[in-house]
């Protein structure tokens, strides 16, 4: 399963690759919809992000003090990877994210599926990781994708993402200090190969059905349910939506409803 998954993050690393390596300097300064985030801001999260991640994969005791560096000053932790990717080329951009994001599929090459691997939020499976950041790399790369203009078509690795985008419902809730409905809700997707993915019982009245794509990007809060092709039956499934989130921290912001792209 770990070594699937992982050629699957592998397989999205690479794409977003594809797309930053062909940008020009300037392209790196365009906003995303992200407000405040840049192009190159999106990148260096993300090498900054797999640094982090390297050393929590590789060296537990290392990220541990790293984590309290971080957290002892937060407003420098959000800053720093803007910092250090400010005057950097795409090339520079790419050379620091690909060393970063290397050493973590190694060291997740040498797990196991049930190896606990320490995190921001605390201690996640192997696989829980590596789909993390699969996720985040999808997501971060949306931003990149929209604020250039280029188009990605959608591919089974949407899969993981969203099964993590059902599995964090609970928690989406959790961050907003709400208590989750105990009512349950089914997921139908239609896969990018026209195969239909699901989870949550076949009896559920609260439903969410649709592309795959679409739901993946509502759970990670690049797109606002309304500007989607999900179908969506029941107040129950309709307030999650509204405030689903696949990844750790605090409440995201989300995006406004635009009326499409």
């Amino acid at each position: 399963m770990l070594d699937e998954l992982l050629d699957a993050v592998e397989a999205e690393q690479d794409a977003l690759d594809a797309v930053v390596i062909g940008l020009e300097r300037a392209d790196l300064d365009k906003e995303t919809q992200a407000e405040g985030w840049t192009v190159r801001d999106q990148v260096s999260h993300l090498a900054f992000s797999e640094e982090l991640a390297g050393l929590a994969v590789n060296d537990a005791a290392r990220f541990v003090t790293r984590l309290a560096e971080l957290f002892d000053d937060l407003a420098r932790a959000e800053s720093e990877p803007r910092n250090r990717a400010r005057n950097m080329t795409p090339e520079g951009l790419l050379c620091w994210w690909r060393e970063a994001r290397r050493q973590t599929i190694a060291g997740l090459r040498t797990r196991g599926d049930k190896d606990r691997i320490p995190w921001v939020t605390g201690e996640m499976s192997a696989v829980s990781f590596a789909t993390a950041r699969l996720m985040e790399t999808w997501a971060h790369g949306q931003d990149v994708v929209d604020a250039v203009g280029t188009k990605r078509l959608p591919t089974t690795r949407l899969r993981h993402i969203a099964h993590l985008g059902f599995a964090t419902r609970g928690f989406s809730y959790e961050v907003h200090g709400i208590a989750a409905p105990a009512e349950p809700v089914r997921v139908e997707l239609r896969g990018p190969d026209g195969d239909t993915w699901s989870w949550g019982p076949e009896d559920a009245t609260a439903r969410v059905s649709g592309p795959a794509e679409d739901f993946c990007l509502v759970v990670t809060q690049r797109r606002h349910v309304t500007d989607t092709d999900l179908e969506v039956d029941g107040a129950v499934a309709g307030e999650w939506l509204l405030i689903a989130q696949a990844f750790a921290g605090p409440p995201g912001t989300g995006r406004a409803p635009s009326g499409g792209l």
